[in-house]
């Protein structure tokens, strides 16, 4: 191979490789900022609901309500040695092909959007129910004890010393849960939601470029996390001053 042959056989390269800009463009990274609403209402809703029945759930396993702690065990089972993924397809292909004339059940709950709500709701409450659990049952004896003998009932231990401290101690495993579930969310785009993965894909459509779109798409789900972490990092140094060794 010649000089001239090497220098076409650079530049051919280069060329193909530069055609991944086109993917930068203003009209297709504007495709961006739906998926990334998108991904946010899915991340943060999600979490809510899940957080909500999380801590129902870890409460009636911690007080062992009769009839109701067995099918919650059995719950949070389920859901935590399944992969989400299939969660998302049962849901999706079971629920969201009920027929019904209700135009509230296709607009509420029969959309793709609140089918993924639902899966991802029910998944993160499966292992948020076991951070909870977990940090009820560590909690101190001696705190316990010393609720007492100030004259607290049960149920005033619970809701005033032992559920608040174990939130403060569940609080770095559960800001884990919050990026799983973020990065989770990526896989909303198989049941046609366009969040920020369904975005690059469709830039990937539009440019024939598969490694641009998704390293932009990388950025974005890079950029949620960081600002995630930074802030469960401020809500520990808040909440969990009093365990720091006193400085001198």
């Amino acid at each position: 191979m010649n000089d001239t042959t090497s220098l076409s056989y650079t530049l051919a390269h280069l060329l193909h490789d530069l055609t991944g800009i086109k993917s930068l463009s203003a009209e297709n990274l504007s495709l961006y900022w739906p998926g990334f609403v998108t991904t946010i209402q899915l991340t943060f809703i999600s979490l809510i609901l899940g957080l909500c029945l999380a801590l129902a759930f870890a409460l009636i396993r911690a007080m062992r309500v009769p009839f109701v702690h067995r099918p919650v065990a059995v719950f949070t089972y389920l859901f935590r040695s399944t992969p989400l993924l299939i969660q998302l397809y049962l849901i999706y292909y079971g629920l969201g092909q009920i027929q019904t004339d209700s135009q509230l059940w296709h607009t509420l709950i029969g959309s793709p959007f609140w089918l993924a709500i639902t899966a991802f709701m029910l998944n993160t409450a499966a292992y948020t129910t076991e951070i909870i659990y977990g940090a009820i049952k560590t909690t101190p004896k001696g705190e316990i004890e010393a609720a007492h003998a100030y004259g607290m009932s049960p149920r005033k231990t619970m809701f005033r010393i032992v559920l608040p401290n174990a939130f403060r101690r569940a609080l770095p495993a559960y800001g884990n849960e919050v990026i799983f579930m973020l990065h989770a969310t990526a896989i909303a785009s198989v049941v046609t939601l366009t969040d920020i993965t369904g975005a690059a894909i469709q830039v990937l459509f539009n440019t024939y470029d598969g490694f641009t779109p998704f390293v932009t798409a990388a950025v974005f789900y890079m950029v949620l996390s960081f600002a995630l972490q930074a802030l469960f990092r401020r809500l520990e140094r808040k909440l969990l001053i009093h365990t720091q060794p006193a400085s001198a």
